[in-house]
């Protein structure tokens, strides 16, 4: 089978080219500049409703697309949203409409959990067949890209796979697991101690890119929308005492009150971070088991070990 991967620069990209070179494939690449990927890559500037992507899809029989805007490139713009709806969804579905035309035969697409919402109450895990509920304009725009998608699977008959992961980390991660990796090195005390009571569902890159393998060639997977994660759902005090276990760190959670938390919220603007490190988010991946006969490889320890590894290693460099 040949594979087409965009985003393989990116920090999923890249763990799935090395698990897709170890399983003996031979992927392609889309990359925006020239880069070193240990496979041959087809330099595309921009990924937008113009981009065209001749001879890219030749002999290709499935696409797995994990590139996507983030972040706005412009702050100040008028239309944020315009900006993310350009890339991840007007492109998305630009690569997909190109790929059905040169006969590719599978898509999948890495979307978010953002597509569900950005919180949900205890006991009360995301599913996949909730309505879409995204608040943010990344997750809009996924969102589009996903409906657009199953639009055009019934109209060609394309096969799309759509994978929703949770926060994503591992080996190499950055970001705000990383920042907080950094805080619990120096072996301090931290003011989490009564962040206990909420849930919050992780995936490991090894396990999201199992799950993405797992659907290259499913025949069940197909027209299908999936959710992931490690199976095991945390606190953020849960969260904090594994990073410092894995990191060989004594651990020590100032009972720091909630009130305190939005109050710093309230008056730094910052109430989406505080949301976030006070909420839960958890997803229920019991349809993507049961559909794909697939479990999570590896436990959420294993990976929180291998992350730590991978931090320390690279912060003593």
């Amino acid at each position: 089978m040949n594979i087409l991967v965009t985003g393989g620069t990116g920090f999923v990209g890249d763990h799935l080219l090395k698990r897709l070179l170890a399983d003996g494939f031979e992927p392609l690449c889309l990359v925006r500049v020239n880069s070193d990927l240990p496979v041959e890559s087809y330099v595309i500037p921009d990924l937008n409703s113009q981009t065209r992507f001749d001879n890219v899809f030749r002999g290709i029989d499935l696409v797995i697309h994990c590139a996507a805007r983030v972040h706005a490139m412009n702050d100040q713009s008028s239309n944020l949203l315009d900006e993310f709806r350009e890339v991840n969804t007007a492109g998305t579905i630009n690569l997909a409409r190109q790929a059905v035309d040169a006969g590719v035969k599978r898509f999948i697409f890495v979307s978010t959990i953002k597509v569900n919402g950005e919180s949900t109450a205890i006991g009360k895990p995301f599913t996949e067949s909730d309505d879409r509920c995204p608040e943010d304009f990344y997750g809009k725009s996924k969102s589009e890209a996903e409906v657009q998608l199953l639009e055009l699977a019934k109209e060609t008959g394309l096969e799309v796979v759509i994978i929703r992961p949770t926060l994503v980390y591992g080996p190499g991660v950055k970001a705000n697991f990383a920042s907080l990796l950094k805080l619990v090195s120096k072996g301090l005390p931290l003011p989490f101690g009564c962040i206990k009571d909420n849930k919050r569902s992780l995936v490991s890159v090894k396990n999201l890119v199992d799950l993405i393998v797992t659907c290259v060639d499913h025949p069940k997977a197909a027209n299908q929308v999936f959710l992931v994660s490690d199976d095991h759902d945390i606190s953020t005090a849960e969260m904090v005492k594994h990073m410092s276990q894995a990191q060989g760190k004594s651990c020590r959670l100032l009972p720091v009150p909630l009130w305190c938390y939005r109050l710093v919220g309230k008056f730094t603007g910052k109430m989406d971070v505080v949301d976030r490190l006070l909420g839960s988010l958890q997803v229920d991946i019991t349809h993507t088991k049961n559909t794909l006969g697939w479990t999570p490889p590896q436990t959420l320890e294993d990976c929180f070990k291998e992350t730590a590894e991978a931090f320390l290693l690279n912060k003593n460099k």
